[in-house]
């Protein structure tokens, strides 16, 4: 079977920085934080980006990584191949179309895989709820050492909540400026209820430049300008 190519644009020196640091700070919640639920507030701030690129980080470091593209809905991911989207797709397996080894796909990036949504069904949330994407995550623990699941914004659908119950942990991502305190609150509220530990946030498309006078000297730009048009 081919590689899959994934587009990656090249980012910054100061971008990459900042995904060495989520990379790091996430290797030091624990051996046992194995799968990792990224979610955010709203579409358009930016998660999917970020889940790509940590996966690109972590593969870096010889890790094995699987991303899983859960948000069915409306996928970023398949927007992201060189060439024709693969078929069969997570949606397909979860209805019982096919099994596990059709959907996981190997990238040109060594240690790197991913599965893709697949066709949007009529009940993505009761797909992700059954037995089946709790044994997709727990047959991939034996072959990946990191598991990141991109899922769709919890403040618009509550799959995330559904599939953090699978996970070691979740992510938050908040996009700087944009969300409101209780719109963030209310998020952080529904991830707890899960039981799934948060790891932390990730505050996204920082403009340095209102940092002060020090950070808009030295480096003059927009630290994540380079996630503004992504999911």
């Amino acid at each position: 079977m081919a590689l899959i190519e994934i587009q990656r644009s090249e980012i910054p020196y100061e971008i990459n920085e900042e995904m060495k640091t989520l990379r790091t700070n996430i290797q030091f919640c624990g051996a046992d934080k194995q799968v990792i639920c990224m979610t955010s507030t709203f579409s358009g701030e930016g998660k999917s980006s970020v889940s790509l690129e940590l996966c690109y980080s972590l593969a870096e470091l010889d890790k094995r990584v699987l991303m899983i593209d859960a948000d069915m809905r409306k996928s970023v991911l398949k927007r992201k191949v060189n060439g024709p989207v693969p078929k069969k797709g997570l949606s397909h397996y979860l209805s019982g179309q096919c099994e596990l080894g059709e959907i996981i796909y190997k990238t040109s990036t060594p240690n790197f895989s991913v599965v893709f949504a697949g066709a949007v069904p009529p009940n993505p949330t009761e797909l992700l709820s059954s037995a089946r994407f709790e044994e997709l995550v727990e047959m991939s623990r034996e072959y990946f050492d990191y598991i990141i699941i991109d899922c769709p914004p919890i403040g618009m659908v509550v799959d995330a909540a559904v599939i953090a119950s699978c996970c070691d942990g979740v992510t938050i991502l908040i996009e700087a400026g944009e969300v409101k305190y209780r719109a963030a609150q209310d998020v952080v509220s529904k991830m707890k209820a899960t039981g799934c530990p948060i790891l932390g946030v990730i505050l996204n498309k920082v403009d340095r430049m209102k940092q002060g006078k020090y950070y808009g000297k030295y480096y003059g730009k927009k630290y994540y300008g380079y996630y503004q048009s992504e999911e």
